[in-house]
């Protein structure tokens, strides 16, 4: 381990800790340096990376402070990688992989879980959704928020912040183009409408089965446009979104 690595290790503690919590000012970097038996340059290395992560914010002119620590900023990042990861054919096998392990189950979960409010907002993109369903861009937008909004109710910040980061924009984007290409926008619509219906009954296992479907199908589709070699063995069926 570098001298840099624990003095970022050193930094984490204290806020891990509980002696630097979310929100709080870190102390002058001389005193920091001091506190923490460090050279001034590898505490100005360590505040640096930390930043860099977003559980440290360097204010220009005021000081350093600790983040709220939120899992939708601490995860922020991860949704740049997976944009770059998805130029990778194997890597986006394995992102697909991911979303098919993690949003049934999620959505299951949600399903015992949504209130009203949080339902009548995941139909509102569903019904935008089938006014849109000839428009690459607006089927995207509201998919992504159909699929925001389920995860939501689950009231886990940080399943949704890895969720959003894994089925990012690009990703999205390009299974929608192919779905309008090939027409076969309405089977994914009818693929939305029964996790909607699912979850306005609150069934948690048809929930997860339609969330699966929906997604081994997204999967299927993907490596066909793709020309990818594999197989989703979880449910038959269109290509979706």
């Amino acid at each position: 381990m570098s001298l840099t690595d624990r003095a970022i290790g050193q930094i984490r503690e204290l806020i891990r800790s509980g002696a630097l919590p979310p929100g709080s000012k870190l102390p002058p970097e001389a005193e920091l340096a001091a506190q923490l038996g460090l050279s001034r340059n590898l505490a100005r290395e360590a505040v640096k990376a930390l930043a860099v992560a977003r559980i440290l914010e360097v204010r220009r002119g005021d000081g350093t402070y600790v983040t709220s620590l939120q899992p939708s900023l601490l995860l922020e990042g991860l949704g740049g990688a997976m944009e770059l990861l998805e130029s990778d054919t194997a890597a986006l096998k394995d992102l697909m992989e991911v979303r098919r392990l993690l949003e049934p189950v999620a959505t299951a979960l949600a399903a015992t879980r949504i209130s009203d409010e949080q339902l009548a907002e995941v139909k509102t993109h569903l019904d935008a959704m089938r006014e849109a369903r000839d428009d690459v861009e607006l089927l995207n937008l509201h998919d992504a928020a159909f699929h925001r909004a389920v995860i939501a109710a689950t009231g886990n910040d940080t399943l949704l912040s890895l969720l959003e980061a894994i089925s990012g924009h690009t990703l999205r984007a390009r299974i929608w183009r192919g779905l309008v290409d090939t027409q076969a926008a309405a089977g994914t619509l009818i693929e939305h409408e029964a996790i909607y219906t699912a979850l306005s009954q609150r069934d948690s296992t048809l929930s997860q089965a339609a969330a699966l479907l929906h997604v081994s199908n997204t999967e299927r589709g993907l490596r066909q446009h793709l020309g990818v070699a594999g197989r989703v063995e979880d449910a038959p069926g269109t290509a979706g979104a």
